[in-house]
C-alpha cells in the first residue's frame, strides 16, 4: 500500500457512497438520525478533495492527515469513530516503518502490516465508542473483517484470496446486524423495534472494504 493507492481507494470508496444514496438513507431514517448518508459524503468528498495535499505524503502521514481531516469534517457519533481508526493505523504503520515484517512488499507497506494497523483502528474504534461484537453497529463488519485480515495474512494467502474472503465476511457482518438488538446509539432507544432493520454504519463500512477490495483486485489484474 503506498499513497497513490490510498487516494485512488478514496475516490473508489466516495463513488460507492454516492452510488448507495437511497440505501443509506432508507436504513438510517428506520433506525438511526436520518443523517448518515450525508456524513459519509461530506467525508468521502472531502479527503478526495485534498488529494492534492496527500499526494508527497508517505503513506502513515496521509492516513492521518485524513483521521484529522475527519475528526473536523463528519458529524455525529461517526466522525470521532472513523478519525480514530484512521489515526491509529497511521501510528502503527510509522511505528513499523523500520521493521521487516509480513508478506510481499506491494509498495511501502507489507499486507501483513497493513492488516495489523487495520486491526490497530478497530480497536480504536472499540475503545471510543464503547462497543464490540454483537451490538448493531459498524463493529459487526469491522471485528470480523480485521480478524479475517489478519488470519489469512498471517497464513501467507494470497491477495485474491484476501480480498474476496474480507468481501464475503464484511457482507454476512452487515447482513447479521439485521437480527440484531441495538445498544448504542439511537437505535438503543427503539428496543425490539430495530430488529429487521441493518444499521447504516455497518452498511456504509461494508460499503468502503467491498469498495477497497475490489481496487486491489483491479491493481492486481492490471
Amino acid at each position: 500500500m503506498n499513497t497513490e493507492f490510498i487516494i485512488e481507494a478514496a475516490k473508489a470508496i466516495q463513488q460507492s457512497i454516492l452510488a448507495n444514496e437511497h440505501t443509506l438513507e432508507s436504513l438510517d431514517r428506520a433506525i438511526g438520525d436520518g443523517d448518515h448518508y450525508i456524513n459519509m459524503k461530506r467525508g468521502a468528498n472531502v479527503i478526495v478533495e485534498i488529494e492534492a495535499e496527500l499526494a508527497p505524503l508517505k503513506p502513515s502521514e496521509a492516513l492521518n492527515k485524513i483521521g484529522i481531516k475527519l475528526l473536523s469534517t463528519i458529524g455525529g457519533a461517526s466522525g470521532p469513530l472513523l478519525a480514530s481508526f484512521f489515526i491509529s493505523m497511521a501510528k502503527v504503520l510509522e511505528s513499523q516503518a523500520h521493521e521487516n515484517q509480513g508478506l510481499k512488499e506491494n509498495g511501502d507497506e507489507s499486507t501483513l502490516k497493513i492488516a495489523t494497523a487495520f486491526a490497530a483502528g478497530v480497536q480504536a474504534i472499540i475503545q471510543r465508542g464503547k462497543a464490540n461484537l454483537g451490538e448493531k453497529t459498524m463493529l459487526d463488519v469491522l471485528i470480523p473483517v480485521s480478524n479475517q485480515f489478519v488470519l489469512l495474512t498471517t497464513q501467507n494467502c494470497d491477495i485474491k484470496l484476501i480480498c474476496a474472503t474480507l468481501i464475503h465476511t464484511a457482507e454476512q457482518g452487515m447482513l447479521a446486524t439485521k437480527d440484531l438488538i441495538a445498544t448504542k446509539g439511537r437505535a438503543a432507544g427503539l428496543g425490539e423495534r430495530a430488529i429487521g432493520h441493518i444499521d447504516p454504519g455497518a452498511k456504509s463500512c461494508q460499503l468502503m472494504i467491498e469498495a477497497v477490495c475490489k481496487l486491489s483486485l483491479k491493481e492486481l489484474n492490471g
